[in-house]
């Protein structure tokens, strides 16, 4: 394993005197600490939104099941059992003489404090945990146990390992012990107090957001619109130009239905919504509604019909003949629907030009080598299709709590630090309170959803019908640009350039170097933002990046802005109003929908 250099002195606690009438100061150290601290909180979190493949619930018959896989390893091969151990115990004499070199990996910022090195104690507690966790990871892998054994027994044991690092308890955390003695545990009291509502009110999972500061509509969710057509589905936003001309194509936006709609417009310096009104495009955009149990029988097909009239009101208030369309994660599910049944049709002019953020249209791909992958049984399938039917819905807390699992050390143990044993807020970020505004789905959906992994409609032709008609994507006609993001471990970038491959070699793939929200969010200033962009001619995603040429500094946003503006039409004075006689504005943008919980 790689060796961290030791720090170069050594940190020492102390306890200071509060200032007279005043409560324990905060020191100057603390305070820095806090800030990194929401700093990486913030970032963890945002690599690891909800979104459109964390679908199907992990069942506690598999997590009991993979447990018992571990248990079969340590009876089919004691001796490699008895080998590891033994390893454990070599490497323990080590710790103990202060001679081991195991230290964790330098992304790890659990153990980023200096005191993990510099304090003795501190640091063989750390390596006896790293070492215990390297070795039985190890004989896991050298086990006669299938690939699937291995991967869910390895899934089990991270899960406990993670449990038990020595960074979630007070008693052991560096950083929770300084801040104990800094605020004469206030800390202590806070972190109780939050431990408590969050053990009443979040079904005992530490909260990731301190959402008050945000309110839609007010300081999120502000860019100037009307809603132009409301159903029992969805309000049709449509937003205000800021140019004097408009081209004349418009561009219809179908966001997931997993989230609402305002990621793109969390506030004005990194609204993609302004950046269309600002690039001259005149832009709709789908809110769909958040539905409840007597909405269960909202499918795929009716989703898809929706686009439909989505794509006829803004043909209609534009006067265009065709459209533009935009499809995000799972709301670009929907929108292949939508093209796949326009095509079967005949009616395929209706849509011109299409974008796709994030969207993995081969849904098998999406789960490959992942851990969802690894549960993703037909059993397990059945038994997700079985839960939401009996409820109406899956809701949105349900599936941020199984995606937390997936992801304990970003999304719970990160937190219960930060919460409880430092006694901070969560904090309070605009992207964070977005993905805690959750939604759900109607049950019809969540099926049609699981339905696509076995089926992969997409990519074979008559695997689906959508109200009637069977969808072959090969008979498909739009021009097409992709994004996908490096770091995206919700819809990988290779399964992204397997989207684009399906609307053919002149469809433009576009690599940007973030994750799953950042490659959608990606407003330029960022000069850590770079993309590559060339056409989706090679049959292999790793050929393409081979050959996709220089990268390019800075956001993709720009590269996007000229594509679309030379697939929008001529240039046209701006609407003085927005709507028309026959849809008139009903309210102002948000709308009513998005505020639905």
């Amino acid at each position: 394993m790689s060796k961290t250099p030791r720090a170069s002195q050594t940190t020492t606690t102390t306890k200071r005197r509060p200032a007279a009438g005043r409560g324990p100061r905060k020191s100057k150290d603390t305070e820095l600490a806090c800030n990194s601290q929401e700093h990486e909180l913030v970032g963890a979190a945002m690599n690891h939104t909800l979104a459109g493949n964390p679908l199907v619930s992990v069942r506690a018959v598999d997590l009991a099941g993979s447990a018992g896989y571990l248990l079969k390893a340590l009876g089919k091969t004691p001796i490699k059992a008895g080998y590891h151990l033994g390893g454990y115990l070599k490497e323990l004499r080590g710790i103990v003489g202060g001679t081991s070199s195991i230290a964790p990996d330098p992304r790890d910022k659990r153990f980023a404090d200096p005191a993990w090195q510099s304090n003795f104690v501190l640091r063989a507690l750390l390596q006896s945990y790293l070492a215990g966790q390297s070795e039985l990871t190890r004989f896991i892998d050298s086990s006669n146990l299938t690939p699937l054994e291995k991967g869910r027994a390895q899934f089990v044991t991270s899960l406990l390992a993670d449990a038990m690092s020595p960074s979630n308890s007070l008693l052991t955390n560096p950083a929770a012990l300084r801040k104990l003695v800094d605020t004469g545990g206030m800390n202590l009291v806070r972190g109780i107090r939050q431990f408590t509502h969050d053990a009443l009110n979040n079904r005992g999972m530490p909260a990731q957001v301190d959402s008050t500061p945000f309110k839609v509509g007010e300081n999120i969710a502000t860019a100037k619109g009307e809603v132009v057509f409301r159903n029992d589905m969805f309000e049709l936003l449509q937003f205000a130009p800021t140019t004097e001309n408009v081209y004349a194509r418009p561009l219809v936006m179908s966001p997931p239905q997993i989230n609402k709609y305002y990621a793109i417009d969390l506030s004005p310096e990194k609204s993609l919504i302004k950046w269309a009104q600002d690039s001259g495009v005149q832009m709709f955009v789908i809110s769909w509604r958040n539905p409840t149990s007597e909405h269960r029988d909202w499918g795929l097909s009716e989703y898809a019909l929706c686009l439909d009239q989505a794509v006829e009101v803004a043909r209609k208030i534009t006067g265009s003949p065709d459209v533009n369309m935009w499809g995000s994660c799972s709301g670009g599910i929907t929108l292949a629907a939508y093209l796949g049944w326009l095509a079967a049709r005949g009616e395929g002019h209706k849509v011109a030009n299409t974008s796709w953020a994030v969207c993995v249209l081969d849904m098998p791909s999406a789960l490959d080598d992942s851990t969802l992958g690894l549960f993703t049984t037909p059993a397990a399938l059945r038994t997700a299709k079985a839960s939401s039917r009996r409820k109406g819905v899956l809701s949105g807390q349900d599936m941020a709590r199984m995606f937390a699992w997936m992801r304990p050390n970003d999304l719970i143990w990160n937190y219960w630090v930060n919460n409880y044993l430092l006694g901070n807020k969560p904090p309070a970020f605009d992207i964070l309170a977005w993905n805690n505004d959750t939604t759900r789905l109607p049950a019809q959906l969540h099926a049609d959803y699981l339905d696509l992994v076995q089926l992969n409609p997409y990519s074979n032709p008559g695997a689906m019908q959508i109200a009637g008609e069977s969808i072959d994507m090969t008979k498909v006609r739009v021009g097409a640009y992709v994004i996908g993001g490096t770091t995206d471990h919700i819809t990988p970038w290779q399964g992204c350039y397997g989207t684009a491959r399906l609307f053919g070699e002149d469809t433009t793939f576009v690599l940007s170097n973030a994750g799953h929200l950042q490659s959608l969010v990606n407003p330029p200033g960022n000069p850590k933002s770079y993309f590559y962009a060339a056409p989706a001619t090679a049959d292999d995603p790793e050929a393409w990046l081979q050959n996709a040429g220089e990268r390019q500094g800075g956001s993709w946003w720009p590269h996007w802005r000229e594509w679309i503006q030379q697939r929008s039409g001529a240039n046209l004075p701006a609407p003085k109003k927005l709507g028309s006689r026959k849809y008139p504005p009903l309210c102002a943008a948000p709308g009513t929908y998005v505020l639905e919980r």
